[in-house]
């Protein structure tokens, strides 16, 4: 008895060893395998490009899951599309973060069911909680926070149009610092009670998209099987983070859940990562009819830098849907939001986003009009709508 106690107690050692050495290696061999890059830093562009941008008093980005990955945020990392260094270094004024609790395996553009997740073997991996979808969400929130913390004043969170103008004003005096704001990919999230509304914002979440890659408890995903618009328990999500002046995110909503939002709703709404079927065609991307109705709301729609959501692989392609957008609904509508660490390959990290200027430029945008869509619509929106 005593040498077959001795061999399970050796044996479960043996086990905590492999996972704990797991947990140092294999969160960065995922990451890296996910999040990739076609073309490495540095980025050259025209003088012309690199004047403009150089020039912008604010550039934002509406969309990056960089929170999903064992990063350390405060590093500037070899590998992966966003950390606080790249974000100083582009001069870039505010990133969004989005929090990722759940995707299914298989996960395509089409369609996907909720019954399975990848996430709970990723969560494993990198020794994260894994029994509860907001606390999942929960622990992404706090660590934005901590890197915050510790970032030595080079970063902070922004929850309210107050300390975002606070933000602003410093950051006349100071570019060197950056800020982000959270957001949640699906309100799956929300564990299926209202209640975690409340609980996610006073963990500071301002923005939420009551779909992701699936459809859940709210309603029909754009990816999913039903195409349903909002359930009752969705439009309750709805009317709470209206009351809550949380931002509505559509991105990855079915057709329908739009519709139904839009009729809910007078605040505007967001896409905060799109294509346009207009330029790349697939059940991801919005119509011109949705496109339309966003910016009547005083909406934003924020333009993505993937493949599968503008059907290229560079700049030229995300430039092409913002020129389309822009024709179609007004240049004052029109933002950037790039999926940047969202599994996804994109053209450059965040320090190539000079490229996108010189691609506008290309298509005639004037200076003023590059200022609003790197940045200046993003600003006004937020100062607007945030709490």
């Amino acid at each position: 008895m005593k040498k077959a106690l001795k061999i399970i107690g050796l044996t479960i050692v043996v086990l905590l060893l492999i996972y704990f050495l797991a947990t140092l290696f294999v969160p960065k061999i995922v990451d890296k395998s996910h999040n990739k890059i076609r073309v490495e830093a540095p980025y050259h562009v025209s003088d012309q490009a690199q004047s403009v941008y150089s020039n912008l008093d604010f550039v934002a980005d509406m969309h990056c899951d960089a929170l999903l990955w064992k990063r350390n945020l405060l590093n500037d990392n070899d590998f992966g599309q966003v950390d606080i260094p790249k974000l100083i270094k582009a001069n870039v004024g505010l990133q969004s973060f989005t929090i990722v609790t759940k995707s299914p395996k298989g996960q395509n553009f089409d369609k996907n069911t909720g019954e399975s997740d990848n996430i709970t073997a990723l969560y494993l991996v990198q020794g994260r909680p894994t029994n509860s979808l907001t606390k999942r969400a929960i622990y992404q929130c706090e660590s934005l926070f901590e890197f915050a913390k510790r970032s030595d004043s080079q970063f902070r969170v922004i929850t309210s149009s107050s300390g975002f103008e606070k933000y602003l004003t410093d950051r006349k005096l100071n570019k060197s610092i950056a800020a982000g704001f959270l957001g949640v990919e699906g309100a799956h999230a929300l564990d299926g009670k209202l209640e975690n509304v409340q609980v996610l914002f006073d963990h500071g979440v301002r923005m939420m998209a009551p779909t992701h890659f699936f459809d859940n408890k709210l309603g029909g995903s754009a990816h999913g099987i039903s195409g349903n618009g909002l359930s009752d328990f969705g439009k309750e999500v709805v009317k709470k983070m209206i009351s809550l002046n949380m931002i509505i995110d559509v991105a990855h909503a079915s057709p329908q859940i739009i519709d139904d939002i839009i009729n809910i709703t007078d605040r505007p709404i967001v896409s905060s990562h799109t294509g346009v079927k207009g330029t790349c065609d697939n059940v991801r991307n919005l119509s011109d009819k949705h496109l339309k109705a966003i910016a009547n709301t005083g909406g934003i729609i924020s333009i993505a830098m993937f493949k599968q959501a503008v059907c290229g692989t560079d700049a030229a392609a995300t430039a092409k849907a913002i020129k389309y957008t822009s024709d179609l609904v007004g240049v004052e509508y029109v933002a950037l939001g790039s999926d940047f660490d969202g599994s996804v390959t994109t053209p450059f990290d965040i320090t190539g986003l000079p490229l996108i200027v010189e691609e506008l430029l290309k298509l005639n945008f004037t200076k003023n009009e590059i200022e609003m869509i790197m940045g200046e619509n993003v600003k006004k929106f937020l100062l607007k709508n945030l709490p």
